[in-house]
């Protein structure tokens, strides 16, 4: 009997033993990937060249005994880079026919440019900003500039349409840095001034969007197409050398690592477990259309009579939503610090509803309309995108980059669709139209912040009451 169960007793033995092997075997292979990324690190060209990259200015280096202090004057510095980074991507808005016959192509195939770009961004804003809630900010909005700065001479030099198209959305790809700013600012500013710090930069995204089309067309009116590339060259240089010298270092809100494509999902996690970032999202992809749509068939609006003015006066209407924004910081600050994000909302919502109202029914017959619609949605739209990132920004903290990615995807979404819509309105019904399409947008974005109130954490209802003060302004 002994001899017969000795076998079965030897068998776990012998399984421990080839279990035991296994995950040593396996150890092994963890300790030699271990080293292979150690070997890599400890690299003295790879050492070398990261030292390079990551140097940083002493009075820029992070200390968690002395975190850097938010001053206005790195808030204007951010607000500057947002400005002429986000231009980039409009410069070629108004001189699309001057490009067609520069490269010698169809007018269809220099419209192609814009939605090359438009498709770069979009791209950027999805598979890169999430990486900002990884890495160290300042190493790598640095290097994104330092990219896209020396890409862009590409477009400055090249003769070939095609290169131009593929460096064109190349360039767009990494025109991402100031959507990796506006979390680091949420970082940075203190709670009871963030959203006038957000708004200042938010003001830089929307101005570089106007000025762009400004300076495109004033400088190609009167010199060379290529000038206003040489022009963005040459500052895109001077924002690298002025981040590299005053934006501080700030720690990885992630320091252990996330897995890239899990990272990537949570985005889509986040949208289903947070209500106040899905009505963010709705809100911004609803406001944004109509800022796109006003701005798209307006020049349709002033070529024709009664107005035909010229390109160089619709330009100049840039100047209108210039100085709306210019009054963002103000406004943020005397009213969005104070109440809760929703009510700013509601506030900038209605300006918009109002401005629209008047513009779509009198533009036909007054150029006062469209005037008073430019000013009202400029600020209507930039008082709600302050006021939906300050509320946002506050879910999850770690995930800043991520949420704002989820934001800014809606908000582009809906501007591609403003785009659209408009442009098809126009085509069937005139300016009347497109622009009862933007009154209709207005009041369903009104709808979606009148669905729940301030202090409901669930998806609908008024539960909590709708008091519009923050609680440390009780």
């Amino acid at each position: 009997m002994a001899e017969g169960k000795f076998p079965t007793s030897a068998a776990p033995v012998a399984n421990a033993e080839s279990g035991q092997k296994a995950l040593e075997a396996g150890e092994d292979s963890s300790n030699e990937n271990k080293r292979r990324f150690a070997q890599i690190r400890d690299n003295d060209v790879a050492q070398r060249i990261w030292r390079i990259v990551s140097w940083t200015p002493k009075r820029c280096r992070w200390d968690p005994e002395s975190p850097p202090k938010f001053s206005m004057g790195l808030n204007l510095l951010f607000g500057f880079a947002a400005t002429f980074t986000v231009a980039n991507l409009y410069y070629n808005h108004p001189i699309l026919n001057i490009l067609a016959v520069e490269f010698n192509v169809s007018n269809e195939q220099a419209a192609q440019i814009p939605t090359v770009m438009q498709g770069g961004y979009a791209a950027g804003l999805l598979f890169l900003c999430p990486l900002g809630d990884i890495f160290r900010r300042r190493a790598f909005v640095l290097i994104l500039i330092f990219f896209t700065a020396t890409m862009w001479l590409g477009l400055c030099l090249t003769n070939s349409f095609s290169v131009f198209l593929a460096i064109s959305f190349i360039t767009a790809v990494s025109t991402v840095t100031p959507q990796l700013m506006l979390p680091l600012v949420g970082d940075l500013a203190p709670p009871h001034r963030r959203a006038t710090a957000l708004s200042i930069v938010v003001s830089g995204l929307l101005l570089g969007m106007l000025i762009a089309r400004l300076l495109s067309g004033i400088l190609t009116q009167y010199t060379s197409w290529r000038s206003i590339y040489w022009f963005s060259f040459g500052v895109q240089y001077l924002i690298l050398i002025l981040l590299f010298f005053f934006m501080p270092d700030y720690p990885s809100t992630n320091p252990g690592g996330i897995n890239y494509f899990r990272m990537l999902f949570s985005i889509l996690k986040m949208v289903f477990k947070h209500p106040v970032l899905v009505q963010a999202c709705l809100v911004g992809f609803l406001t944004s259309s109509i800022f796109t749509n006003y701005w798209t068939t307006l020049t349709f609006l002033l070529s024709s009579p009664p107005y035909s003015y010229d390109s160089v006066i619709i330009g100049l209407f840039a100047l209108i939503g210039i100085a709306a924004i210019c009054v963002g910081p103000f406004y943020s600050r005397a009213v969005i610090d104070r109440f809760v994000p929703v009510f700013s909302v509601i506030l900038g919502l209605t300006y918009c509803l109002i401005g629209t109202i008047i513009g779509t029914y009198t533009g036909k017959h007054t150029v006062a309309g469209p005037i008073i619609q430019a000013f009202a949605i400029d600020i209507g739209i930039q008082s709600s995108q302050i006021a939906n990132r300050s509320g946002i920004f506050a879910i999850e903290p770690k995930a800043r980059n991520r949420v704002n990615t989820a934001y800014m995807l809606s908000v582009f979404c809906g501007q591609l669709m403003g785009t659209a819509v408009g442009n098809r309105l126009y085509a069937k019904g005139g300016w009347i139209l497109s622009g009862s399409a933007s009154v209709g947008f207005i009041c369903g974005a009104l709808l979606i912040c009148f669905a729940k109130s301030p202090w409901n954490p669930g998806w609908i209802g008024w539960k909590g009451g709708w008091d519009q003060t923050r609680l440390e302004q009780r």
